[in-house]
């Protein structure tokens, strides 16, 4: 795009661009950190809390561990399954200082799921919660995984919390603890890592139903952490603020925004580890009065329906930032009757490591959509033709910045395909710019469905569907739900007439993660189809 318009919306002290020649590393970032902030507050789990100091000790003694027991080297895939915990921010920053490259998974994975990333990362170390290693244990023998280190609630936590027992078909899991304590006695040799290194493999949905591995750099990170960074125009101060993470630090929303971009300036983050209790969600926030949140949706809609939460002192609480799904206005209004803020939207993908437009955190009143683009940002809309369509127009959203992914995983052909001629990603979602350069979503361009924040991708369902008996042609789409904002609805054509809805669902739920599996299925006769056969999806909305 060749004018910036957005520039003209920036509050005074955002500049237009940003200089990422000072930081060349996440793991230089984590090192100013310590250096920094030293003994202050940096994570706290159940009540106990590890300071910059200790994270840096044990993630010293982690890294240690990985490079001289498991040899793992600069560039290795280390996969991570598990929940927000200490082991998870630990483990996470021991891959880091080893140089490996975390594969993040979704605890809530099936089997299936599970076995196609494991071997499409190549990763050959798994970090893993005890209470998912029992759908690892029914897919390594399948993988390349050969090390699986294990940890459980209490670890690092030390309050005797009960952990779900690690499978006995692992017999081989390293105990996280036991790890440590051998690293404590190790050397580290501290991976050089510069802005071309890979850090994450994040993956992300693929019009084939299986996901596709997103490579983000350590660039692409250092990059949006000092976009975001660059937005503040005093309202967070450095070293003082408290956020809470209930959103999972797998997902790279809190992953960058939560934990990294926090880390470098400072705040202390509280890790809930189980969101659904929400009881004790509000107890937590009780007792640590966040000035900070990140949530979806959905999150927000629970904790202002839960009991006490509106009863909190909210008199330090200053900014409340939504992402991952839109931010409805009658859950934003809601929220500031309560807190005092309304919720700021952003928007992002897992490719963008994740953010591209923020709403200024300064402003006090309510503004629907997205927002503006960061610095260093260029969000240009284009037709199906690859033109930038006119102001006020709809057309996909389209990004270049350097916070885009570097490519696809193994897989030029998509990188390929997800890209403009002339270098943009495409966002695949559909929206609109105003005259003073703020953007809004309208529609999502591919058929994605938004279930709680998590994504679900047709095909996906689409593909379980007509792998079971009975079932002739399916076709799968999104539908409003009030609890989920989306559900997943399956359309199916039968081919044994005695086929059950429930039937459908006892069929998908071991084969993918419970929020995938459909909530609503309609038999039909027939499906639309296009004059080539294609199932018209969006005749059945």
């Amino acid at each position: 795009m060749a004018q910036r318009i957005w520039h003209k919306s920036y509050s005074p002290g955002i500049p237009h661009d940003i200089d990422l020649s000072g930081l060349r590393s996440i793991a230089q970032l984590f090192d100013e950190a310590v250096a920094r902030y030293g003994d202050r507050p940096a994570f706290t789990n159940f009540g106990t809390t590890l300071s910059f100091t200790d994270v840096a000790r044990l993630s010293r003694d982690f890294g240690a561990y990985l490079q001289q027991e498991l040899g793992v080297r600069k560039g290795d895939r280390v996969a991570m399954m598990a929940p927000n915990t200490l082991g998870f921010v630990v483990g996470m920053f021991g891959v880091i200082r080893a140089g490996g490259v975390q594969v993040n998974v979704n605890p809530l994975y099936s089997p299936r799921e599970l076995r196609h990333q494991l071997k499409d990362a190549d990763a050959d170390t798994i970090i893993i919660f005890s209470g998912s290693t029992g759908t690892l244990a029914e897919v390594i023998a399948d993988t390349p995984v050969k090390n699986v280190i294990v940890f459980g609630l209490d670890d690092l936590v030390g309050r005797g919390l009960p952990s779900p027992p690690v499978d006995g078909r692992l017999s081989g899991a390293i105990d996280f603890m036991a790890a440590q304590r051998r690293g404590a006695e190790l050397d580290l040799d501290e991976a050089e890592l510069d802005h071309h290194d890979a850090l994450y493999l994040q993956y992300t949905g693929g019009t084939t139903g299986l996901s596709k591995g997103a490579e983000l750099t350590h660039r692409n990170l250092v990059a949006n952490i000092l976009q975001v960074e660059a937005t503040d125009t005093g309202v967070l101060e450095e070293g003082r603020e408290v956020v809470m993470t209930a959103i999972p630090m797998y997902h790279i929303y809190a992953l960058m925004v939560n934990t990294l971009y926090a880390l470098k300036r400072g705040w202390h983050n509280v890790l809930i580890t189980n969101p659904r209790d929400m009881e004790s969600f509000v107890r937590t926030w009780a007792a640590t009065r966040p000035s900070l949140f990140t949530g979806v949706n959905t999150l927000y809609n629970g904790l202002l329906h839960t009991p006490g939460f509106r009863d909190l002192d909210f008199s330090g609480f200053k900014v409340a930032f939504g992402g991952g799904a839109a931010i409805q206005q009658a859950v934003s209004e809601r929220w500031r009757e309560v807190t005092g803020n309304y919720i700021k939207e952003g928007y992002g993908l897992s490719e963008t490591s994740p953010v591209l437009t923020f709403n200024p955190i300064e402003e006090k009143s309510y503004r629907p959509g997205i927002g503006l683009p960061l610095p260093s940002t260029d969000l240009s809309l284009r037709d199906d033709a690859g033109n930038d369509v006119p102001l006020g127009q709809p057309g996909e959203i389209c990004v270049m910045g350097p916070q885009v992914m570097r490519g696809y995983w193994r897989r030029p052909d998509a990188t390929a395909e997800s890209m403009t001629a002339d270098g943009y990603f495409k966002t695949g979602d559909i929206g609109v710019m105003d005259a003073d350069g703020y953007f809004r979503i309208v529609d999502r361009k591919k058929d994605m469905i938004l279930v709680s924040g998590f994504n679900v991708y047709p095909n996906e369902i689409e593909e379980v569907a007509a792998a079971m008996p009975g079932v002739l042609e399916s076709a799968c789409i999104g539908v409003p739900d009030e609890a989920t904002g989306e559900a997943v609805k399956l359309f199916v054509v039968k081919s044994n007439p005695a086929l059950t809805a429930e039937d459908v669902r006892d069929f998908c739920k071991p084969r993918m993660a419970g929020y995938k599996v459909p909530k609503q299925i309609e038999f039909r006769a027939e499906l639309p189809k296009s004059a080539v056969g294609k199932i018209l999806r969006r005749e059945l909305r």
